[in-house]
């Protein structure tokens, strides 16, 4: 790509830090999104992933776009619409690689897979005219918040992790592996509790059993103790944004905010690196949710 897109990325995301914002809670804050937050979509409905689904969010913010779909200038002509004169579209990124034959020193040789990042231009639906009626239907509003925490409950229950609940601390033991959790009352609002939950259970997913994911964190608040905290921002961003919740800034944020910049200013893949790790989890996630209902319509 022409231009860095890890740097250009980071560069936001960095810049948002340091004035004190987290750019994955921003479309929830933002006095120009209304209705249920969601994560990006296709022009075909399928939703981004990972790094785009920030990357979308963010420009949707700045564009102050309500719609959640975005497509290329071709894809819009193939639907007999076109994009309006001066509109700017925002990049997304895919991974793909290319192959070289090396020669090695004993004159055979040898072929070598190397990975990279590619990009595309997308343009929200409200930068594009003439597109079918449904793509300029904006999303409904936020739903009953009964009906939101019935299916949250179902949702993390599915997971089949340990949950206990007493104390005062939010955390994922690896020792027992179970998630702590203090008493559903003492949270400001279900939703609080339930974002907090998405977190913790973000954290749940990196046992060895699991998705075995490592950092290789030492001590409280070292470099892999600040990714994996990163990952657990993201994922519980991610499942919020599926799941209908709106979360919530935990206190704790401000003291994780110089350790994530220390991270994101020495690594510009590191925000790209939390997002698919972040999405992996969700999915990962996710796929309990798919297993219940399908053992549900077997029973039924």
């Amino acid at each position: 790509m022409k231009t860095d897109i890890y740097q250009k990325v980071t560069d936001k995301i960095i810049a948002d830090l340091e004035k004190g914002e987290l750019t994955w809670l921003k479309p929830w804050s933002a006095g120009n999104m209304e209705g249920r937050i969601t994560k990006p979509l296709r022009h075909n409905g399928l939703p981004y992933s990972g790094i785009n689904v920030l990357m979308l969010w963010g420009a949707a913010m700045e564009g102050g776009y309500l719609s959640p779909h975005w497509m290329t200038f071709k894809q819009a002509i193939e639907l007999g619409a076109h994009v309006r004169k001066g509109e700017r579209g925002n990049p997304v990124v895919y991974a793909s690689t290319i192959t070289r034959t090396e020669e090695q020193g004993d004159g055979t040789e040898e072929e070598r897979t190397i990975p990279f990042m590619k990009g595309y231009t997308v343009f929200n639906v409200e930068q594009i005219d003439g597109l079918p009626a449904h793509y300029y239907v904006r999303p409904e509003p936020i739903i009953d918040p009964a009906r939101r925490i019935e299916h949250a409950e179902g949702f993390f229950a599915a997971t089949g992790a340990m949950i206990r609940h007493g104390g005062n601390q939010a955390y994922y033991s690896g020792r027992t592996d179970h998630v702590q959790l203090p008493v559903f009352e003492s949270f400001r609002s279900p939703e609080a509790y339930y974002a907090t939950l998405a977190h913790e259970l973000t954290h749940w997913t990196k046992h060895p059993e699991r998705l075995d994911r490592d950092f290789g964190r030492q001590r409280w608040g070292d470099e892999g103790y600040a990714r994996e905290e990163l990952v657990a921002e993201l994922g519980a961003a991610f499942l919020c944004a599926d799941l209908a919740l709106t979360p919530e800034t935990r206190a704790d944020h401000a003291a994780y905010i110089q350790s994530w910049l220390k991270v994101l200013k020495e690594d510009k893949r590191a925000i790209f690196s939390a997002a698919a790790h972040a999405q992996r989890a969700a999915d990962f996630l996710q796929g309990f949710q798919v297993r219940r209902q399908t053992t549900e319509g077997i029973a039924a």
